[in-house]
């Protein structure tokens, strides 16, 4: 298999670098670099200027309005736009939701939900864990009733993120007791402003409060708003978490941060000389370099399966242990090059010198990056996956 670019990919990717050049402003870069916490404003103006080219839903097909693009498309532009330190494209509309109802919603959800997501109408957020049911997401408690043409929601929701922005929730509820834990759930958009729905943030290790617990209270939701069949819900979660457990893995980010841990390693001074001429930071250094590159490897050698038309199996938990692993293992690094330097988290909205908060930076990222191995289904849980299914041939 040939996992070289090809001519128009290359030319694919120029374009993509002189659009971030064009269209992304310096001191949101900035922001994104500094791992900043960015506004509604920031994120809902990069998705307009993405939208406007075309881009924003680059994983959809032409027909539901996306650009459709192939898959190594979107590996390029998704490592061109973190390298250049863009806003990352919120995902639970684009990447999750518009898969979901491309797949299994109604014509009529097809045509009212999705060009909403393009156009901004609507932001949505994920309700899939509950404060008993994460990992062992089929266990989940959040009970949805039949009352007329409608159903009526209650229960809880956590680790909800970015749900303080959002209007509207794709939720996994209960629907029926009977049978095996997993054939009672079904799949259920909610609206945020319903009677009955309160959200609570949650403030994380870092300071920041981008996650929130959502509690319903008898909300009622119109029966149109079910998502394929009553009871099915499972096989739409099963087949949305592949593609987020496979975006989990981060090839992109893991490269800019690559990119940026040499960069902090050629600056900084060990023993009279730049740390990454050290030899134990050198060898470490280049130890994930290589576990890099071999990830980037399989990613590359799954999208050219699925531009065959091949759903990815275990390989998107394979990619999500080791793209969660390699993550961390950056950003652990990153923090030894600062030193004292980063031994304190930044003060949120302050700004100084940018060698300065880069380092304060390392550790506030280093901190909330250990939910990576955690979100999607844990990394012992995609372990168990792939043991299973390796188990049945």
């Amino acid at each position: 298999m040939d996992m070289r670019f090809t001519p128009d990919e290359l030319a694919f990717r120029d374009e993509v670098r002189a659009f971030l050049k064009a269209e992304l402003d310096p001191a949101l870069a900035r922001k994104v670099r500094l791992h900043h916490e960015l506004t509604k404003a920031e994120m809902e103006g990069w998705h307009a200027k993405l939208q406007a080219k075309g881009w924003l839903a680059g994983n959809w097909p032409t027909e539901f309005g996306g650009a459709g693009w192939t898959p190594i498309q979107r590996h390029i532009f998704e490592e061109e736009s973190a390298r250049a330190h863009a806003p990352r494209i919120v995902p639970f509309g684009i990447a999750m939701l518009g898969p979901v109802l491309q797949k299994f919603g109604s014509k009529d959800q097809q045509d009212h939900w999705l060009p909403r997501i393009l156009n901004g109408d609507d932001w949505w957020c994920q309700g899939y864990s509950e404060p008993g049911a994460g990992s062992d997401l089929a266990g989940l408690r959040c009970a949805a009733l039949r009352d007329g043409d409608h159903y009526v929601v209650t229960g809880q929701k956590t680790w909800t993120t970015l749900g303080q922005h959002a209007n509207m929730i794709f939720c996994l509820v209960r629907t029926s007791t009977e049978g095996k834990k997993q054939e009672g759930i079904s799949f259920l958009l909610i609206d945020m402003d319903s009677p009955g729905v309160t959200v609570r943030p949650i403030v994380l290790l870092d300071g920041t409060a981008e996650v929130n617990e959502v509690w319903f209270d008898e909300v009622r939701v119109p029966v149109a708003n079910l998502v394929g069949e009553e009871n099915q819900g499972w096989t739409y979660a099963k087949y949305l978490l592949t593609h987020e457990r496979t975006n989990i893995a981060g090839v992109g980010f893991a490269t800019a941060a690559l990119d940026n841990l040499q960069r902090v390693a050629r600056a900084q001074v060990h023993r009279g000389q730049p740390l990454s001429q050290d030899p134990l930071f050198a060898a470490q250094l280049a130890e994930v370099e290589i576990e890099l590159m071999a990830m980037s490897t399989t990613n590359l050698r799954m999208l050219s399966l699925a531009a065959q038309g091949q759903a990815p199996g275990i390989e998107s938990s394979m990619l999500k242990i080791k793209g969660t692993q390699i993550r961390q293992r950056l950003d652990v690094l990153t923090r030894r090059a600062y030193g004292g330097q980063a031994s304190a988290l930044p003060t949120l909205g302050n700004e100084g010198p940018d060698d300065a908060e880069e380092a304060l930076s390392a550790t506030a990222t280093w901190l909330n990056n250990r939910k990576l191995s955690i979100y999607g289904g844990s990394n012992e849980i995609q372990r168990s996956i792939i043991a299973g299914a390796l188990a049945k041939g």
